[in-house]
């Protein structure tokens, strides 16, 4: 359902953020985003002078290399249009992010690694976006790796593995995954039936 018709309005700012996961050659995986903010009129501009109206105000990229364990082994960043000559020089030092794993405490060492005068605002804002774009990129993918090594077990005579539940990081982070949502007990029952009991 879309929203309610608005009131007459005029657009002022527009921001777009475009992700993509992509599955590498190499058999790692690079997750990209590019965020572009316009402006639907002309201005004037500190440090560029005269932007005019939907030209980029901030043109950035923001790649993560990383493995089907979401180990980060590097990103890149870069940024084509920014308000300031200085902005740029943020764009290295995302490479520190190399080495952190995307799970619970994410966020966090973000921030202790690129937060403040080490990044930049916007590079960093999107790598929430791209951290949630990298569980929707590898998940079928770890799915399919699991049901192909249990298949593999049973077809070389072994016995069914015995699945113990992990814990959903999901679990708790939106309605549809809450505690008690039709959605996370329907799985539990799935789970429940489809795994052989432990002894």
């Amino acid at each position: 359902m879309p929203l309610s018709a608005p009131a007459e309005r005029d657009l002022l700012h527009l921001r777009n953020i475009e992700l993509r996961g992509y599955q590498r050659a190499d058999g790692l995986f690079d997750i990209e985003a590019h965020l572009t903010d316009t402006k639907s009129y002309g201005f004037a501009n500190e440090g560029r002078g005269w932007i005019e109206k939907g030209e980029a105000l901030h043109g950035m990229w923001i790649r993560l290399t990383l493995d089907e364990e979401m180990l980060i082994h590097s990103c890149e960043a870069s940024s084509d249009f920014t308000p300031y000559p200085i902005c740029p020089q943020a764009a290295p030092n995302f490479a520190a992010l190399a080495g952190l794993r995307i799970g619970p405490g994410f966020n966090r060492a973000v921030k202790e690694r690129v937060g403040g005068v080490l990044g930049c605002t916007h590079l960093r804002e999107v790598l929430g976006q791209v951290a949630t774009v990298t569980y929707q990129t590898l998940y079928p993918v770890r799915m399919k790796r699991e049901r192909e090594a249990r298949a593999r077990r049973l077809a070389e005579g072994g016995a069914p593995e015995v699945v113990v539940p992990r814990a959903n990081p999901l679990i708790g982070t939106c309605l549809a995954y809450a505690p008690d949502s039709p959605v996370v007990l329907g799985r539990a029952a799935e789970n429940e039936t489809a795994s052989p009991k432990a002894p």
